[in-house]
């Protein structure tokens, strides 16, 4: 058979048509589909078109202007100038909003008040608000500001928010009967301390028509604490009297407070650490205000790692080896009303000096800081940058030193050495 008949031979009526048919369910869906996938790919299309609308139809001023107010500092509500974060929080304030508020006695984040474990620079909020100055100019702090700014703060500074103290438990002091004076610890018979005061006070409880009333002033043989302000015998055993002020301490109210311990021994009244001087305002009065030398002061604090309890020892030992020793102190009247309490009369203000209360010492810290610091350089400890900075001519009547609306004024303090304040 040749192969054009071949063509010819006829098939069975079954194979005709090999292919199976599709399912009854799925006629009709070829051209839903299609018309489907047209749909889909449209509105595709219209989305990307409307995504590019919105593209093009971004407000740059409006964005310059809401990403000014996301990287506003949390203290002076300006844009962020050297920004630094706190942690745990995460709040962030321009660096010398910081330093300030340290220097001013803050504790904790200024923003939630909650406590502090460090604070750091921020380089990404740096380059965000850079980003926005170079795209809007106009948002960028004026250059007074930012002067001003990096004279109290720049990014190698160290920067710590203290905690705040725990405050000292509140003393047990006994409730008056009728305005009369109770017996002191001391008074009582057979009382723990093993001492008993020869005039004991009367208990009004007991006797109170031979009871002391509070307006006939104090006991005699008796006294108030200067601390805890509770009545004491002057004459106990345990009973403490401050050579500086005069005032005497139970010793029994308040461990380690109602007392007036040796000189060297005392401990300084809330500056227990570098932190607590950090936060302490009474040091730039020392200094005349001058942040630039208190920063440089506790920077090398810092490094030398020396406590305000160190530095008081110094100044103290130095202090006894002067020929008058505490007595240009006493006739400042330094030591005058410091406590609620009154002192005794000072039987002789060039007397040795053996015992101290916490005020006290703290009083003779404050005022002998500044010359400590003096004596301190003059060791040479500091690095060249700063030991070699030239003394002012004009001395501690410097009036650029104290002319703190300037700027200029903490560029001549960096410039001078601190004998510009002394």
């Amino acid at each position: 058979m040749s192969h054009t008949d071949s063509s010819d031979v006829a098939l069975p009526t079954g194979s005709t048509n090999l292919k199976r048919r599709a399912s009854p369910s799925f006629e009709g869906m070829s051209d839903g589909m299609g018309r489907k996938r047209m749909r889909e790919g449209a509105e595709q299309d219209n989305s990307a078109v409307q995504i590019r609308d919105h593209v093009d139809a971004i407000d740059g001023s409006k964005l310059a202007d809401e990403l000014e107010q996301e990287l506003q500092c949390g203290c002076c509500s300006a844009l962020v100038h050297r920004p630094v974060i706190v942690s745990p929080c995460q709040h962030f304030f321009c660096g010398s909003c910081c330093a300030l508020w340290i220097q001013n006695g803050g504790t904790n984040c200024p923003a939630c008040r909650s406590v502090s474990t460090s604070v750091t620079p921020s380089r990404i909020l740096q380059s965000m608000v850079d980003v926005l100055v170079r795209s809007a100019p106009n948002k960028a702090r004026s250059m007074n500001e930012r002067i001003q700014a990096d004279e109290i703060y720049h990014p190698q500074m160290m920067l710590r928010i203290p905690s705040p103290r725990q405050a000292s438990p509140e003393p047990n002091v006994p409730q008056t009967n009728n305005g009369f004076v109770q017996p002191c610890p001391h008074c009582l018979l057979g009382n723990n301390f093993g001492w008993r005061c020869p005039q004991p006070i009367v208990d009004p409880e007991t006797e109170p028509e031979r009871a002391w009333h509070a307006d006939e002033g104090t006991p005699p043989g008796h006294g108030y604490c200067g601390n805890c302000e509770n009545i004491l015998a002057l004459h106990a055993p345990s009973t403490s009297k401050c050579d500086f002020c005069q005032v005497s301490f139970c010793g029994v109210g308040i461990p380690n407070r109602c007392v007036a311990a040796p000189l060297l021994s005392q401990h300084l009244q809330g500056l227990s650490d570098l932190g607590d001087l950090i936060q302490c305002s009474e040091i730039y009065d020392c200094f005349d205000h001058n942040t630039v030398e208190v920063d440089i002061m506790l920077d090398y604090l810092t490094a030398q790692r020396l406590t305000p309890r160190h530095i008081y020892r110094e100044i103290v030992t130095h202090i006894q080896n002067q020929p008058r020793q505490f007595a240009p102190l006493i006739e400042l009247e330094l030591f005058m009303d410091l406590y609620t309490v009154g002192g005794g009369v000072d039987p002789d203000p060039s007397a040795p000096r053996h015992r101290i209360c916490r005020l006290c010492a703290t009083e003779i810290l404050l005022w002998g800081l500044r010359d400590w610091w003096i004596r301190e350089r003059k060791k040479g400890i500091l690095d060249d940058t700063e030991w070699n900075r030239p003394d002012c001519p004009e001395g501690s009547a410097c009036s650029r030193q104290k002319d703190h609306g300037r700027s200029y004024s903490m560029t001549h303090a960096r410039l001078l050495s601190s004998s510009c304040h002394f």
